[in-house]
């Protein structure tokens, strides 16, 4: 079985590290079972991409088809040529796609107009908001996927609901916790931490990249002096995203616990999360992460696509509204925040459940 994994954005990568590990794994067990990693180069920035594949033990790409940036189309219309070149060059039993990016939808488009099978990895998730690029990311690269992979049974139920037979839906769990697991002990101190004089569970993380929090000067200067204000004075550690960076030096917000950095790496982003008291974030992969490490999370968000985050887990949403931020850090500081619980599957073995369902999936097809 010959397999392109496609990885396109910082959010994929902590999806595809065990997955390359589990089809290792199984290929060394005797299955016949190979893969071909494709880097689109949506995320071209070395923090943002190289650095992951570094720490993460990802090989390094067969192919990178420096997509690079631009608007949403020209950036879906680049990808989906250069994959289409590639994948005609390099054909394959099975693409298979991760998360919500721009990568996620014009690679199956590609696969799929090739009479290729696509998988989709954290299938069925959907925030009801479409306004955010990656909510029609994922309705468009569902509706045309062979197998869906997903990480909880509200996302079984979205599928089910659109249509989708069972036959087709597979809940392995989160392909993301089982690199945070693995990757726990290797956390690393972050320069800030010294700098700062952070002391565990005695600063907050930060972080805001979605247009309805950066787009508009007014309303981050809003957020961020609500945050400021509300948080007793600890130290507020905000890595600035490239997006957020441009809005930030319009508006001027100073503050003498507000430390704004650049974009750390996974390892060292993850060890400011494990030891904060609270992460501040608009970000959906974050909420996924803080529920696993028992850190209380407040969303910035009017809706989320890993619900079980808030149900099950640490993360509670608050909307875009600075108001609602109050009663959250005064439930916060007093020590009633929820303890949260992990939820089903997200234990670590996702993968190799993943690698199991396609190697029962694809051989039997091949031999036919």
């Amino acid at each position: 079985m010959k397999i392109t994994i496609i990885a396109g954005a910082r959010p994929n990568f902590m999806k595809i590290a065990p997955i390359i590990e589990a089809i290792a794994t199984a290929s060394e067990q005797g299955a016949e079972i190979n893969y071909r990693l494709v880097h689109t180069g949506q995320h071209y920035d070395k923090k943002m991409s190289q650095d992951f594949f570094e720490q993460l033990g990802i090989p390094e790409p067969h192919a990178n088809l420096e997509a690079g940036g631009g608007t949403q189309a020209e950036q879906t219309a680049n990808i989906m040529v250069r994959f289409e070149q590639e994948l005609l060059a390099n054909p394959a039993d099975l693409v298979l796609v991760v998360g919500d990016v721009t990568s996620t939808m014009a690679c199956s488009i590609v696969a799929k107009k090739l009479n290729t099978k696509v998988a989709h990895v954290e299938a069925g998730i959907r925030s009801g908001d479409m306004t955010m690029p990656e909510e029609i990311n994922r309705i468009v690269t569902d509706s045309i996927t062979d197998y869906f992979f997903t990480t909880s049974e509200v996302a079984n139920n979205n599928l089910r609901n659109s249509g989708i037979n069972e036959d087709r839906i597979f809940f392995v769990g989160n392909t993301m916790i089982d690199t945070l697991l693995k990757q726990m002990p290797n956390f690393k101190q972050p320069e800030i931490w010294k700098r700062a004089s952070l002391e565990q569970g005695q600063y907050f993380v930060l972080t805001l990249h979605r247009p309805a929090n950066v787009d508009q000067d007014q309303q981050l200067k809003v957020l961020l002096q609500e945050i400021v204000n509300l948080s007793q004075g600890l130290p507020i550690v905000f890595p600035v995203h490239p997006r957020t960076a441009t809005m930030l030096s319009k508006i001027g917000v100073e503050a003498p616990n507000l430390h704004l950095i650049e974009p750390l790496s996974y390892l060292e982003f993850n060890y400011l999360v494990q030891k904060a008291k609270a992460v501040v974030t608009d970000s959906g992969g974050i909420t996924e992460e803080t529920t696993v490490m028992g850190i209380p999370c407040l969303t910035l968000r009017e809706s989320t696509e890993r619900p079980e985050t808030c149900t099950i887990g640490t993360n509670e949403l608050l909307g875009t509204d600075p108001n609602a931020l109050q009663p959250a850090m005064e439930k916060l500081f007093s020590g009633n925040w929820k303890k949260g619980q992990i939820p089903e599957l997200w234990d670590g073995k996702t993968s190799q459940r993943l690698i199991k369902h396609l190697l029962n999936l694809i051989e039997p097809e091949l031999v036919a």
